[in-house]
């Protein structure tokens, strides 16, 4: 017999709002539980989470930081800026071969 892993996962911003709508009472943990299928002890566990970190519950810690994000993106739209220059530069000397490159 093949086993498989039967859990769900849930994404942090679908914690975060199931834990709001508790908060301000628009909902109760019986009815959240039964619409979204969850056990109270795993409620009980994200409202706890959420209580303890705030806005920062449920982060990937392997998740970079925004300003490590912006620093790798900043890197990366440099090389592409470096390397759509050159890719001009080897185009111009294709089109016109008697050109000499610098």
């Amino acid at each position: 017999m093949q086993t498989t892993d039967m859990r769900r996962r849930f994404t942090r911003e679908f914690k975060l709002g199931v834990v709001r709508q508790i908060d301000l009472g628009l909902k109760t943990k019986a009815q959240t539980c039964r619409e979204h299928g969850l056990s109270p002890s795993l409620l009980d566990r994200w409202c706890e989470q959420v209580k303890e970190k705030g806005e920062s519950a449920f982060k990937d810690p392997k998740e970079p930081s925004p300003e490590q994000r912006i620093k790798e993106l900043e890197a990366s739209l440099g090389r592409a800026h470096l390397e759509l220059e050159f890719m001009k530069e080897a185009l111009s000397i294709l089109r016109n071969p008697e050109r000499k490159s610098p």
